[in-house]
């Protein structure tokens, strides 16, 4: 699999349902909706249907702190969006236009893919942003 079209179905499952939560909700539907209707109109009433089923389960899963709901619709929607790509490739700028304008910083988001080996007696120290390390 090409790791650019990994790395933006990420993205695009993450942000979105992020923004299921969010005010963004309207903006966020409508713009996912537009993608489907211009790039695989035959499916888009089924994904405008899988937006509005999961944005309720988003709810339902931030007010009752259920992660594993949250990772497993982030999971459907990164497959959703890898297959919209891999079947109508034009669909990977628009879709990277979609995420700029739904979350011009990057913020929602912003992942870090980190990898490390030790062997013997090393020790790995990896974070994701400030780490502080205060060893006696």
């Amino acid at each position: 699999m090409d790791p650019e079209v990994t790395s933006l179905a990420q993205s695009a499952g993450t942000t979105l349902v992020t923004l299921m939560a969010a005010d963004a909700w309207q903006r966020t539907r409508d713009g996912f909706a537009r993608l489907w209707r211009r790039m695989q109109p035959e499916r888009a009433e089924m994904v405008v249907a899988e937006l509005e089923a999961g944005r309720e389960d988003v709810l339902a899963a931030v007010a009752a702190h259920d992660q594993e709901t949250l990772d497993e619709l982030r999971l459907q929607w990164q497959g959703f969006v890898r297959r919209l790509i891999i079947a109508r490739p034009a669909a990977a700028e628009e879709l990277r236009r979609l995420l700029d304008e739904l979350d011009p910083d990057g913020s929602v988001a912003r992942q870090v893919t980190q990898h490390a080996t030790a062997s013997g007696q090393a020790r790995v120290y990896q974070a994701g942003r400030d780490q502080h390390i205060a060893e006696r």
